[in-house]
């Protein structure tokens, strides 16, 4: 904007200010937390929580901060076939590797298909119980453990410190109402779809403890009547795939 520009606009507003009537009061400022934000995520996840098999894609981007700041952003797919509470398929396809993640209810594998590895462990009972022993015990993370966690016991609305109402959006045609949150070292963006089945539909989350403020993104794709059994879960080494062992970080 020109120096002459600026002072036009400066002038527009003056004038603007002084045309709001004297009895005007300026509107209240809208509440830090919004309960019907909170609420919109609380009956995103229950809804979650009632959902005993189902298949989901979700296309995902990745910041990674180089050690100059700069920011190198990588693109995945995920595809997620879980029957709950005890079976989970994970196919994880993104510019740097592609993992299998599977669990039977007995016993959790990871396979890395390009370098033809895998490891077999023992594992909790639970979909929900195997992502906090995966953490432990061998720093993994099972992949969208969101979708896991989100009103699962133990999980609260207690650490946002700030959850606004953005207004309705869409997401792959899908019409969504628009959220974002804020809590202690991360901003996040969640779009849940309208009507009687309030799934997610797509996440931003933006890290604020890094002055690069790297982000991760992912939009789903959902199958709630999947055509699955017990076969699906169960695995089979590929030709030439050898076993290894996987450190227990926890000892």
């Amino acid at each position: 904007m020109t120096r002459r520009n600026w002072k036009q606009a400066a002038m527009a507003i003056a004038v603007a200010l002084v045309a709001v009537p004297a009895t005007a009061q300026p509107s209240a400022p809208p509440p830090l937390v919004d309960p019907a934000a909170i609420a919109a995520l609380n009956g995103m996840s229950a809804y979650l929580r009632t959902l005993k098999t189902f298949q989901v894609e979700a296309a995902t981007a990745t910041d990674e901060v180089l050690e100059d700041g700069q920011l190198v952003k990588y693109n995945g797919t995920t595809n997620i076939v879980a029957r709950f509470p005890d079976r989970l398929l994970a196919d994880v396809y993104s510019d740097r590797n592609e993992r299998q993640y599977l669990f039977d209810g007995k016993n959790f594998t990871l396979l890395a298909r390009r370098v033809g590895y895998y490891a077999t462990v023992p594992a909790p009972p639970t979909v929900r119980e195997l992502a906090d022993v995966l953490s432990a015990k061998y720093d993994i993370e099972v992949p969208l453990s969101d979708l896991f966690l989100w009103g699962a016991p133990g999980w609260s609305t207690g650490a946002i410190t700030s959850a606004l109402d953005m207004g309705p959006g869409e997401v792959g045609g899908t019409t969504c109402q628009h959220y974002a949150f804020r809590q202690e070292g991360a901003d996040w963006q969640i779009w849940i779809q309208k009507g009687d089945f309030p799934l997610p539909r797509k996440l931003v989350i933006t890290t604020m403890t890094d002055p690069a403020r790297p982000q991760h993104s992912a939009i789903y794709t959902w199958n709630l009547a999947p055509s699955v059994n017990d076969a699906a879960f169960v695995f089979t080494p590929p030709t030439g795939a050898r076993r290894i062992v996987l450190a227990d970080l926890s000892k």
